[in-house]
């Protein structure tokens, strides 16, 4: 049997964190290892805990969700952030998945999208509702600046590009594997090819080049 998700909860409203507290001990594969009421104390607990997936709320007072955000996707020290805020997708999401990290869910849906969502990221997949895809595209090509990152698409093959177009769109490595007629491990081998070739280290990372250089659009 699998080791179980470890999940560092950080919201600042005792309330929420029992309910979602309620919620992981429904669940035999993943399990709580600490709670942390703001930003500052996400960050310290992810360095003395290392959890597998922090559940990150946005809005906490001192250091908020999205500067913990960055400063422990900086710290690159493989924790996975899923962030769970009551602010609609349109006015944060770009922020957040620009500050690394790996998911984004609205509270209003964490009674039935929340263990999915953990699980996801866990895996170190990218979890975006279809809607935040949605938004994502459209933001960010609203405001890309291909120049930067043309010369790096170009490096890669016609089939690393479709593993990249279709890793931000969310699909897991199987899911991929199925559309293309390959095995998951050699998504995951074009996907690590795809990373050493644009010198990323992160999969969101992925996500942000391909939709800031439009990849998507091949696919639509």
């Amino acid at each position: 049997m699998a080791d179980p998700i470890r999940i560092l909860l950080a919201d600042d409203h005792a309330i929420f964190r029992a309910g979602l507290r309620a919620l992981i001990e429904l669940e035999d594969d993943v399990v709580l290892v600490g709670e942390a009421p703001d930003g500052d104390a996400a960050v310290d607990l992810a360095l003395e805990l290392r959890p597998d997936v922090i559940v990150m709320d946005l809005s906490m007072p001192g250091t908020n969700g999205l500067e913990a955000t960055r400063r422990i996707a900086a710290l690159d020290i493989g924790v996975h952030i899923l962030v769970l805020t009551v602010h609609a997708e349109e006015e944060y999401l770009v922020p957040v998945v620009d500050a690394g990290a790996s998911g984004y869910l609205t509270k209003s849906s964490a009674d039935t999208d929340l263990m999915e969502a953990i699980r996801v990221v866990a895996r170190g997949e990218v979890y975006l509702p279809a809607r935040a895809t949605t938004l994502l595209l459209k933001q960010y090509r609203t405001n890309e600046d291909d120049a930067d990152h043309g010369q790096g698409l170009r490096d890669l093959s016609a089939r690393e590009r479709e593993v990249l177009a279709l890793t931000a769109e969310g699909f897991s490595s199987s899911e991929i594997g199925k559309k293309l007629y390959i095995s998951p491990k050699t998504v995951d081998t074009y996907r690590s090819r795809i990373m050493q070739k644009l010198g990323l280290n992160h999969r969101s990372e992925l996500v942000r080049f391909a939709l800031r250089v439009g990849l998507l659009k091949e696919l639509e």
